[in-house]
């Protein structure tokens, strides 16, 4: 056979057994390549002046290549050493080192570069799409074509060049440096073999659980007034960081064995073929990965957590706009407001309007409230309070001695308790007016021009015994809010053209909702879109690497599906104790991907929207369906094994 022959029977034999590998590759080089094409498309110009499209994409495109690199040299790892046999006959038969070498880089060659010529050409096909998707999330308007880039094509090669480089180099480095004994050793001692779970192991797992006990409960701790200051926070958060990390990779290194030992010792040892096949599996492969899995969980956590977060802040931009901005336009500037209504009338829109009166005063609450974070604050007892009256449009009837406010927020109430009813005074220039407060309301009826803080409604005659105390120093100027709402909503645009087309956003504090919706749609869509693509490519990355692990496991444990089919066993005995297996191996870094996600997603959300439960889940429920195809892989791969071990 010639060395031709050889390299192509080999690239054949490789190609089918590493299929996944090249789809991951393909995968990888197209999405760089269509993100890279994304910097020189001419319609990204629509985004520059409103969300910085290109420099974003940029920055996102370096960390792609970060994540494939990783993920190319690890499995370039994997295989290498899986060939080690190979290499070690090949050396028996007379070939150097130095030929070997060649011979393998030759296959890598075309293997490398086939794919990354058909991920090139995936990619130029789908950036249409990924750029109608980016346009479509973050609401701007523009042309999306199928646009080719020369730049694009030359700097996705000079990446992806160096990428193989470094490949080659660690393939030199591997050959070099093995003796043709040592080379028929590298998969035996790749692996964790069985052995006695000892006390240290024990003790190990126990840590494990406990850290990461811990550090979810700081994390729910974190922004409900335990630490009053940004020191604190900030030693608070390196410490959950922390403890998450070493306590994911203890429970890897013997928290697995541990609770796998205990099963086991509670079944006296009698395990039935499912048991043997699973249990035995993840109690000591498991561990000899530690590192490796503490890693994919770590940063499926921060690809889940990050994606929640920025689907929260998008998810929410209506019920945001519609806090800040309570009706479709928002004016403080009374001229501003004439001249709008006359123009809607000119263009024949329909409108209603509110005006709302706008004291400011200070409110005594030391018998309703506790001020958790008393450091920012002079007094814990009074905080700044806008006032309106009972007859403002649309609020609830108050008796004279009464007073409720409106306006929650989710984040106030993370650092303010308040309780459902208590005495508060009103406090003036020269007086202070008692009240009995009677509760909260959701509603915002005023803009945030007056405040973020919550909104008291009270008694006629109270708001006008104030208004003749005013303390002119804590007062705004304006202090009328007028909103107006478009009363079909099919002219809604069309109003919103005529408020920005006269600029009366540039005076003082007016507002429009939609606009206000769209800035942080554009916003969050973008970060939203690079994260999502990010995590899909480190998904697909890890999920492949799970997947070659799998693999190569199987391929080591035929031998033994050969014995248990001999004695007996059918396939489908030994298929089900596989896709148990399989649910461990791929389910417990998943479990915990997750269960970080949600500690970290929990600790904090209320800082990026109004709704915390549908965006998580929606998020959460896809990276779980994605992630479950690579265990299906997994187990019609082991079905194909155990099909040809007899």
């Amino acid at each position: 056979m010639s060395v031709n022959q050889l390299i192509l029977r080999n690239l054949k034999k490789n190609l089918k057994n590493y299929y996944l590998y090249v789809f991951a590759l393909m995968f990888s080089v197209a999405l760089y390549f269509a993100f890279v094409t994304l910097q020189y498309d001419p319609a990204m110009h629509e985004t520059k002046g409103s969300i910085k499209g290109g420099a974003a994409i940029k920055s996102a495109s370096v960390l792609l290549v970060g994540i494939v690199a990783i993920f190319l040299t690890y499995a370039n790892n994997i295989f290498i050493k899986r060939r080690s046999k190979e290499i070690g006959l090949f050396q028996l038969v007379g070939m150097t080192k130095g030929k070997i070498f060649r011979i393998l880089s030759v296959e890598n060659l075309l293997l490398y570069y086939g794919s990354l010529l058909a991920g090139v050409f995936l990619g130029f096909s789908v950036s249409k799409l990924i750029i109608m998707i980016l346009f479509k999330i973050t609401q701007v308007e523009g042309i999306a074509r199928l646009h080719f880039s020369g730049k694009a094509l030359l700097q996705t090669l000079i990446v992806f060049s160096v990428i193989y480089g470094l490949m080659l180099l660690l393939n030199y480095l591997f050959i070099k440096r093995q003796s043709i004994l040592s080379l028929f050793r590298v998969i035996s001692n790749a692996e964790g073999r069985a052995k006695k779970t000892s006390f240290w192991e024990m003790l190990i797992g126990i840590l494990g659980i406990t850290l990461i006990g811990i550090g979810y409960y700081v994390s729910s701790k974190l922004f409900e007034g335990d630490f009053t200051t940004m020191n604190e926070l900030f030693f608070a958060m390196v410490f959950i960081l922390a403890s998450v990390i070493i306590g994911t990779y203890l429970f890897y290194k013997g928290s697995v064995s541990f609770i796998a030992n205990l099963i086991r010792k509670q079944k006296d040892g009698y395990l039935n073929i499912n048991e043997v096949l699973s249990l035995s599996s993840i109690m000591f492969r498991m561990k000899s990965n530690a590192l490796v899995l503490t890693i994919i969980t770590t940063v499926s956590a921060l690809a889940i957590g990050l994606l929640s977060l920025s689907y929260i802040s998008y998810y929410s931009a209506e019920q945001t706009a519609k806090n800040n901005v309570p009706e479709n336009f928002a004016f403080v500037d009374g001229d501003s407001a004439a001249d709008f209504i006359e123009k809607l009338e000119s263009k024949d829109i329909g409108y209603t309007e509110k005006r709302i009166e706008v004291l400011q005063a200070v409110m005594n609450a030391e018998e309703i409230i506790g001020l958790k974070m008393d450091e920012y604050t002079q007094d814990p007892r009074s905080m700044g309070v806008s006032v309106i009256s009972e007859k403002s449009e649309g609020q609830s009837e108050v008796k004279k001695d009464e007073a409720y406010l409106t306006g929650y927020s989710d984040i106030m109430m993370k650092f303010i308790s308040m309780k459902d009813s208590g005495p508060i005074e009103i406090i003036g220039k020269e007086h202070a007016i008692p009240l009995q407060y009677i509760g909260m309301e959701k509603q915002y009826p005023v803009s945030r021009y007056f405040g973020g803080s919550p909104v008291a409604v009270v008694d006629e005659s109270v708001f006008a015994k104030l208004k003749s105390d005013l303390d002119p120093s804590i007062q705004r100027d304006p202090s009328l809010y007028i909103g107006i709402n478009i009363e079909n909503e099919n002219d809604l645009v069309k109003a919103n053209e005529l408020f920005n087309e006269n600029k009366y956003h540039e005076a003082a504090m007016n507002e429009s909702r939609l606009d206000n919706e769209n800035i942080q749609k554009k916003q969050m869509g973008l970060v939203m879109f690079i994260v999502g693509f990010l995590g899909l490519t480190f998904l697909v990355t890890s999920g492949c690497i799970l997947y070659f692990k799998q693999m190569d496991q199987t391929e080591d444990e035929k031998p033994n599906y050969t014995i248990l089919r001999k004695l007996g066993f059918t396939q489908g005995d030994l298929l089900k104790g596989i896709q148990a297996k399989q649910a461990f191996n791929f389910g417990i870094p998943l479990a915990i991907g997750l269960l970080h996600s949600y500690f970290a997603v929990k600790s904090g959300w209320f800082f990026f929207g109004t709704e915390l439960w549908w965006p998580m889940l929606i998020v959460m429920g896809l990276y779980t369906a994605l992630y479950s195809i690579f265990a299906v892989l997994s187990v019609i791969h082991s079905k194909k094994v155990i099909r040809e071990s007899l």
